[in-house]
């Protein structure tokens, strides 16, 4: 099977996180693997891709005429690919060399329905400025990166479907994605402009009311987000939350069927994960135990605040 793989970038200062996605990619066990790198509208990062990589085999370089945002590029490279599957990955991420390996393994497993459609992986951390002792995992999805309480039964190590993984760590058969119309660009993508997030979780939506089918969740399938400083930020995070409220009020109105998941989550934030922390400052009581309590409440707090914002914007 061979899978390419979608990955832009849309500033030079990035390259140097870019090139070493790209070489990860390059690195992997499993043979037959295209890499399409697409540069956001920069002709300096074009020229350092074709610099770099444009004397590769399997390496295809596009350049946007104009910086169109992430979703797009996306589109754009899944047009380019000629693999069965595309895949995506972040210009902050690294695959684990085994990644396209076991997405494969994911399509071609023994108990799968022949119209297996998208298959993701899970999203681990790679703590550029050290792990912050206040974040609490239930969390780490504000940060890119898979939380506790996600997959199948709630359960982040535990095989089998889901409604859709992160955008760089996620995969679909090219001509379903095709077919489908691609990402919806007007969703997100991180121009600067847009603080409506969730493009997965809509093409995902579409993806299981067209098909029927939703994404095949391997968990062994890993890719490193790097969290950098910026994202540890207390406020940053807070902002972060709150916008992810707001994106969820917006997915509602988009895809209504989008958001059960982030039902199924709360309930067990508050009724599952807030008593086991309470359980454990008791039995044995820490700082970090009780910073990671309390800005949960924080968290939680504002993503509900955004999701009111939400509603006023949106109805």
């Amino acid at each position: 099977m061979r899978v390419s793989v979608v990955l832009c970038t849309h500033t030079i200062e990035r390259y140097d996180d870019c090139r070493a996605a790209a070489e990860s990619v390059l690195s992997q066990t499993h043979e037959n693997v295209e890499l399409v790198l697409v540069s956001d509208g920069s002709e300096a990062v074009a020229d350092r891709f074709e610099t770099d990589f444009g004397d590769r085999e399997g390496v295809i370089v596009h350049c946007n005429d104009e910086n169109v945002g992430l979703l797009e590029s996306r589109n754009n490279g899944a047009e380019l690919a000629t693999g069965e599957v595309v895949a995506f990955i972040d210009d902050d991420a690294v695959a684990a060399e085994d990644w396209i390996e076991r997405l494969v393994a994911g399509y071609q497993r023994d108990d799968a329905d022949e119209d297996v459609l998208a298959v993701g992986g899970r999203m681990v951390p790679a703590w550029v400025a050290g792990k912050p002792a206040f974040l609490p995992d239930e969390f780490y999805w504000l940060v890119g990166v898979t939380h506790r309480g996600f997959g199948p039964d709630g359960d982040p190590e535990k095989a089998g479907e889901v409604r859709n993984t992160f955008g760089s760590n996620i995969s679909f058969r090219r001509d379903a994605f095709l077919e489908l119309g691609g990402f919806e660009d007007d969703i997100g993508g991180r121009t600067g402009e847009k603080n409506l997030q969730g493009g997965e979780t809509e093409l995902c939506a579409r993806l299981q009311r067209e098909y029927d089918s939703g994404v095949y969740y391997v968990p062994d399938a890993l890719v490193a987000h790097k969290v950098f400083d910026y994202r540890t930020d207390p406020g940053w995070l807070v902002d972060r939350a709150f916008w992810q409220g707001y994106s969820k009020r917006g997915m509602e109105v988009f895809v209504p069927e989008s958001t059960g998941d982030e039902s199924d989550f709360l309930g067990d934030l508050l009724f599952t994960f807030v008593p086991d922390r309470l359980r454990g400052i008791v039995r044995s009581p820490s700082v970090s135990a009780v910073l990671q309590l309390v800005f949960l409440f924080v968290l939680t707090g504002a993503v509900g605040v955004g999701y009111l914002y939400g509603r006023c914007t949106w109805g």
